[in-house]
């Protein structure tokens, strides 16, 4: 019903009556008051006036089921929303309920993790009201090998709901990271459960530094927010369902093909990454080359010498980007 009242009082260019809310929604004027009464309670600030009917002044920038399906607009993705005020990580209680049959497309989030993952096994700081730390539940029918380029699928997501929302042009590192001016905004982190030969569900777990004001002495030279890029706070529920949407269309279009053969030139044209130096780490020798762009496959193409080397694995650092000179 919250969510119902919502969405309708977003859509309402100002007033919307009690009697349109309750023909929109088959409810009696009762249920409609109770629901407009639990909003508030909630930290909506919703103006009552005689024979005008509600407006709303403000929402609060909580992270909650009822405030994510109001904004969504994908049609699909985001099909539910399971949101907890704290808990360990998103990517593990998404894993938790897709062993219990959740749909794809179901949406986890947290206001704050105590133990969020990064990638190689490292942790992802996730502070309370400030940032954004979700997990998306797929169930793909790809193949295994085909599976990591949904990383990618994210990342270019995530760069797109970002500009659509702040009008920030940040920029891709590949293969998963949202950096601007050669500081981190966000950290993508994907994992795979397979069942015999095939894919049983996938897990997206994204984490964006939004209205963050500061950061710890380690991390500050390489980690910026949305609101330190921007000079403005970012209603968190509205980006994360303009990135979900973005997400599905992207989802949609690698899932034609398997692979990123429709998406990697938008990639490649955000690619931070491209035209410049970078050392890859490789695990046997690390080496030196100029970054190319992404082919079909995700993997980054890097030219040394007359050769053009595959990177599918491993940690790319660029010049410029996280202090590497």
């Amino acid at each position: 019903m919250k969510t119902e009242l919502l969405r309708s009082l977003k859509s309402a260019d100002g007033f919307v009556s009690g009697q349109e809310l309750c023909r929109g929604l088959h409810v009696s004027r009762t249920a409609v008051w109770k629901g407009m009464e639990a909003l508030k309670a909630a930290g909506y600030e919703i103006e009552a006036v005689p024979r005008k009917g509600y407006r709303l002044l403000s929402c609060p920038d909580e992270i909650t089921r009822e405030a994510l399906l109001s904004e969504k607009t994908s049609k699909w993705i985001l099909n539910d929303a399971i949101c907890f005020e704290e808990t360990d990580s998103t990517n593990e209680q998404a894993k938790h309920y897709a062993e219990k049959g959740a749909e794809e497309g179901t949406l986890f989030c947290a206001d704050k993790q105590t133990g969020g993952k990064g990638r190689k096994g490292r942790g992802f700081i996730s502070p309370p009201g400030v940032g954004i730390f979700m997990s998306l539940l797929l169930r793909p029918k790809v193949r295994i090998a085909d599976a990591s380029r949904i990383t990618l699928v994210a990342a270019l997501a995530v760069q797109e709901g970002i500009f659509l929302e702040t009008g920030l042009s940040c920029r891709i590192k590949w293969p998963n990271d949202i950096v601007h001016e050669g500081k981190k905004l966000t950290g993508i982190l994907t994992e795979m459960s397979l069942e015999e030969d095939r894919i049983s569900y996938i897990v997206t777990g994204i984490g964006i530094n939004v209205n963050n004001d500061t950061f710890s002495p380690e991390i500050r030279d390489i980690a910026t927010s949305l609101l330190l890029e921007t000079g403005k706070k970012t209603f968190r529920p509205r980006l994360i369902a303009k990135i979900m949407d973005r997400f599905e269309n992207n989802y949609e279009v690698y899932l034609k093909t398997g692979d990123l053969s429709e998406l990697k030139d938008h990639y490649n044209e955000l690619l931070v990454n491209r035209d410049r130096q970078v050392r890859v780490l490789d695990e046997t020798v690390p080496y030196d080359g100029t970054a190319v762009g992404i082919n079909e496959k995700g993997e980054l193409l890097v030219r040394t010498g007359k050769e053009v080397r595959r990177v599918s694995f491993g940690e790319v650092s660029v010049r410029g980007v996280y202090g590497y000179v």
